[in-house]
This record gives structure tokens, sequence and C-alpha cells, in this order.
């Protein structure tokens, strides 16, 4: 397993974001050298955990519980065959592009060291938003990303540190329990029936995510 590459993106204008500016950092590009991540902070105050990353529309993105979004090359692969275009390395506004990594079946939790000191811990998918779709140029974007469900996962920073591409990743802590990114997306979007069974993931899901569940188990029972 391997990082494929590192991709940072810019604030940059576009007609199809909800940010209060119309600015974007979903266009991200492959670099080359050492990338700095560490915690960025609160969601709705902090950004991006990758030094020189854009996060512009902080009312839902970025924070310590997103502060890094990896996508599997696999997966973008399968696309591409799908759609008949290329994808390359960052299109789907992913930081980490990775090669090897089982991104949908890992754990809520799981933890991954890339490099010699970074590790980071995986938090939920990512759902999708007119964001992607416009930036993705694809109609129905949105409906055929989330039947998919190959959703990626966002990440938070245990160990900051710095990556590059080519660099090992090795997960290094796999929890007790069986709720993985597949099912955790799944429970946020078309399967909400699921909510009961993410609650195994206790704190390592993603806070308002967590939220959510107890929400409807409350209502609804377990």
């Amino acid at each position: 397993m391997r990082l494929l590459s590192v991709n940072l993106g810019r604030a940059t204008a576009a007609p199809y974001t909800d940010h209060p500016e119309g600015l974007t950092g979903i266009d991200k590009q492959p670099v080359a050298g050492p990338v700095r991540v560490a915690a960025p902070g609160p969601k709705g105050l902090a950004g991006s955990g990758l030094a020189g990353d854009s996060v512009c529309d902080r009312r839902h993105h970025g924070g310590d519980d997103q502060a890094v979004y990896a996508v599997a090359r696999e997966d973008l692969d399968e696309w591409e065959r799908e759609l008949g275009r290329a994808l390359p390395n960052g299109s789907f506004g992913e930081n980490l592009t990775t090669e090897g990594l089982d991104i949908t079946g890992a754990l809520i939790g799981e933890r991954w060291r890339i490099g010699a000191e970074v590790v980071l811990e995986v938090t939920s998918g990512r759902i999708p938003c007119r964001t992607f779709q416009g930036h993705l140029g694809e109609k129905g974007w949105v409906k055929r990303f989330t039947r998919r469900g190959a959703s990626g996962a966002y990440l938070r920073v245990i160990v900051p540190g710095e990556i590059r591409a080519g660099d090992p990743v090795e997960t290094v802590h796999r929890p007790d329990h069986e709720v993985t990114v597949g099912l955790a997306f799944r429970a946020s979007t078309t399967e909400r029936e699921l909510l009961p069974r993410v609650l195994a993931a206790g704190a390592a899901l993603h806070p308002e995510e967590l939220e959510a569940a107890r929400r409807y188990v409350a209502k609804y029972g377990a």
C-alpha cells in the first residue's frame, strides 16, 4: 500500500459553489516534495490539515474530523471506465490518492501510518454535494456517487509530520467493531435504518454522524 500523490487546491472562483464569495478549493492538483500535515482546529474555524491546501466553505468542510480526504486510485479507475473519461489523481478533490488500500472497507477508527511519522485516523465517508457535482460536470453525479457507495474517507490527524508521494501506507490499528466507511456512508445516506449499527464505532466516528445515530436511536430505537 502506498501514497500515489498528495493533492492541494487553491481558492478559485466557480459558479457551482454555495460559498458566500463563490470560492472553492475542490480543484486539487498533485504536488512534488513534502507536505506538512497537522490537526487544523475546530470545524467552522479551521480548514485543511495539509499546509498549502484551501478549504473555502468551512461550514461543511475542514476541521479536525475532516482534516484530510483520501480516495483510492482503484475507485477512480472504476469511475474512469464507467464515465469514459480520464480522472487524474485529485479529481475528486481528495488530498491523498492511494494505491492498494481498501478505503470503503476501512473501519471507522482505523489508523494508517504514512511515511515515517504521520498517523491518520478514519472518521467517516464523504457525502457528495453540489460543488462536487459542478466540479465533475456529470449530470446526476450526486445520486450516482451515492448509489456506488465508494465515498473515500475523511481522516483526523493523530500524529503530525510530513508526507510525500511514494510514501508507504501501513495500517497500524484496526478497532474491534465492524463499522466500515461503506456502512457508515450508507447509514448516513440511503439506508438510515443502519444508523444504530454505527454507534459501535463510538467516539472515533465523526461527531456529526455519531450525533445523528444517537438521535435516530432515541426516536426509533435500536
